[in-house]
């Protein structure tokens, strides 16, 4: 069974940062295309970053320049590297990964990052 989990968030100040770790389990990591995505409640869930199994990365203008996507294939993890956080960027963050072969997609449990002001 294939799990994702998410650590990392926490309590920040506007300008500040934070690194969020996603694990994965009961797949073949490489095999993944890797993404992060966020939501705020009563909004839908917005792309945040991907990163492809080659290793290509790509942002929405919201985040670029500010966040960079990783990922570390020997420990099946990924990374969401965030700087200059600001306000708007409070929100659950999830992790998320396609297997390339399958099409399967998984989604971690979230976490929360607040950015006060």
């Amino acid at each position: 069974q294939v799990q994702l989990v998410e650590s990392g968030g926490g309590l920040v100040q506007a300008g500040g940062s934070l690194r969020l770790s996603c694990a994965a389990s009961g797949t073949i990591f490489t095999f993944n295309d890797m993404a992060w995505y966020r939501q705020v409640p009563g909004k839908e869930r917005e792309l945040v970053a991907t990163i492809t199994r080659g290793g290509r990365t790509n942002y929405p203008d919201a985040v670029k320049g500010r966040f960079t996507i990783s990922r570390d294939n020997a420990r099946n993890t990924v990374y969401l590297q965030m700087n200059s956080l600001k306000p708007e960027d409070t929100a659950v963050y999830y992790c998320n990964s396609v297997h390339a072969l399958s099409g399967k997609e998984y989604w971690g449990q979230g976490t929360q990052v607040t950015v006060s002001s």
